[in-house]
Parts: structure tokens; C-alpha cells; sequence
């Protein structure tokens, strides 16, 4: 069956796609930007690169994080960041319901010979 990735363009620099919104995911769920980061086998030093990106392009801070020290630090999305990942996927849901009947069609056709 065919599949549809959805990556949103927000300016010519800026655009959004499922990676930086799974890794959001990761770090919500793990409170952690190194935890989020190693269930995606990326580098805290890119997926840290990744946040900075998504703070400049929306003007905010999509993670609250607090330093390491002897508990650990921690990060947390931000009312921006859950909002980046609610509207995404909402986004995504809309997109997908209204492309399933075209790569239902799709798929039959590549069967055909």
C-alpha cells in the first residue's frame, strides 16, 4: 500500500516534518532531550540542533528544559511545542483521510499488469 509523509514548508527556510514532530514526541514522553534523542539513534548534539531549529522558526521556545545536575535535567514541551504537535498530526490525520481513497486507487493500478 502506499504510504503519504507529510513535511510542512512555513517559510523558505523553515519547514516541519514527521521527524522533528516524532522527536518532540520522544522527548515528551522520555522528559529528556538525550532520551528522546537516543530512541531515534540520533545525537543529542543534532537533536539539540533540531529543537534550536524549531525555537527560531516559531519565534518561542517549543521545550522548557532545566540543567543536569545531581537529579538529572529534564525537558518538557512547551504550550507551543504541544501545540506544533497536536496541529501536525491533526494535519497529518486530514491529509491521509482525504489521500486514502487516491492510493487505495494507486495501489490496485501498480498491481495491474
Amino acid at each position: 500500500m502506499p504510504s503519504l509523509s507529510l513535511r510542512i514548508n512555513l517559510d523558505p527556510e523553515g519547514r516541519i516534518g514527521p521527524g522533528k514532530i516524532e522527536l518532540l514526541e520522544h522527548i515528551a514522553s522520555f522528559g529528556s532531550i538525550s532520551a528522546g534523542a537516543r530512541q531515534m539513534n540520533m545525537s543529542y548534539k543534532h537533536a539539540w540542533d533540531l529543537v534550536e531549529e524549531m525555537n527560531q522558526l516559531f519565534g518561542k521556545p517549543v521545550l522548557d528544559t532545566q540543567k543536569g545536575g545531581q537529579r538529572g535535567g529534564g525537558a518538557q514541551l512547551t504550550p507551543t511545542g504541544l501545540a506544533l504537535v497536536s496541529r501536525f498530526r491533526a494535519i497529518e490525520r486530514a491529509a491521509l483521510a482525504a489521500a486514502e481513497p487516491h492510493m487505495v486507487a494507486l495501489q490496485s493500478e501498480i498491481g495491474e499488469d
